[in-house]
């Protein structure tokens, strides 16, 4: 794998593998500079999305070329952010409260916002790195860490004007990708990788145990579930469970063998996992079996969110799609 297929991919966290093929023949739509700003485009809903979250009650997704969209009614329509000075594809959004935010993305990009996402400020960019960072988590307004591609791991503790390149949560010698960072019970904080692995904090990032799963394929994210439940998801539609904040797994059965890149929590005990091939998979008993749908035209989600604990929004190639359950 090298570091020029990188650059760009669609889909960054749902195949940073299986899209490599394309990027290394050049595909349209590289990275551009550091410094220009996202184009307004009415059609930004309508692109490729690849995260979203909630500020308050605002759900704020991001994508391609910087693009950033906004909805204040649930998902039943969406504008673009006024000002988002970066055209790198963002891949992870995280908001602490209802007004500060950051986003992460290609050329190892960090943005962030004090208003809900309305407007964003630059606060790193690197493309002679030709690292994207794929996903990004605060404890609070204060401390977070980015997370990407080739073990790269960034934190901060004044909320974001200055980033600390930290060692790898593996150990000098691994350069894992890693996918997606999410906190669990009790204050644990997982990284889902490549190869099978999961990393586990349980003192904000300070200091990282590697926990094996009986599998040796990418892991793409990863949510906690109640009380000491975990899930994590990835490649081929492979869904693992633990019980044990991570001690031990258990491999779920799955309806499918499209690849899986989000998942966010539902009511009561349900979970909703979305990715490629348009598959979206649901659970009524909090992760431990899983149903199939298949939304019309095929095409792949890379995020999946809530705004009320049932209905459902999908991201990816098409943008926004808000279907009934």
């Amino acid at each position: 794998m090298q570091l020029k297929t990188l650059r760009r991919s669609l889909f960054v966290l749902l195949f940073l593998a299986a899209s490599l093929q394309a990027h290394a023949e050049g595909g349209e739509g590289a990275a551009a500079p550091p410094g220009r700003a996202a184009i307004p485009s009415k059609l930004a809903a309508n692109a490729l999305l690849l995260d979203a979250a909630r500020a308050g009650q605002r759900m704020v997704a991001v994508g391609e070329r910087g693009h950033v969209v906004l909805s204040d009614d649930g998902g039943q329509s969406w504008r673009q952010a006024q000002h988002v000075p970066t055209r790198a594809s963002l891949t992870s959004v995280f908001f602490v409260d209802a007004e500060r935010g950051w986003a992460v993305g290609h050329d190892a990009t960090i943005v962030s916002t004090r208003n809900g996402g309305e407007s964003w400020r630059l606060q790193r960019t690197a493309p002679e790195e030709e690292i994207p960072l794929l996903a990004v988590w605060f404890t609070d307004a204060q401390h977070g860490l980015a997370v990407g591609a080739f073990s790269l791991m960034l934190q901060t503790t004044d909320g974001g004007k200055r980033w600390q390149r930290l060692p790898p949560p593996g150990g000098g010698e691994v350069d894992h990708h890693l996918n997606d960072i999410f906190s669990g019970p009790n204050g644990t904080l997982f990284i889902a990788a490549e190869r099978g692995t999961v990393y586990r904090s349980r003192d904000g990032g300070l200091s990282w145990q590697t926990l094996g799963l009986p599998y040796t394929g990418s892991l793409w994210g990863g949510l906690a579930l109640a009380h000491d439940a975990v899930l994590v998801y990835g490649m081929r539609g492979h869904v693992f469970r633990s019980d044990n904040l991570g001690e031990s797994w258990l491999e779920i059965a799955s309806p499918t063998d499209k690849s899986l890149s989000g998942g966010t929590r539902l009511e009561g005990d349900g979970v909703a996992l979305a990715g490629l091939g348009g598959v979206v998979l649901l659970s009524d008993d909090g992760g431990r079996s899983f149903r199939p749908r298949v939304r019309p035209g095929r095409r792949g989600f890379a995020a999946v969110a809530t705004t009320d604990g049932r209905s459902l929004l999908l991201f990816g190639e098409d943008g926004v799609e808000k279907p009934e359950r």
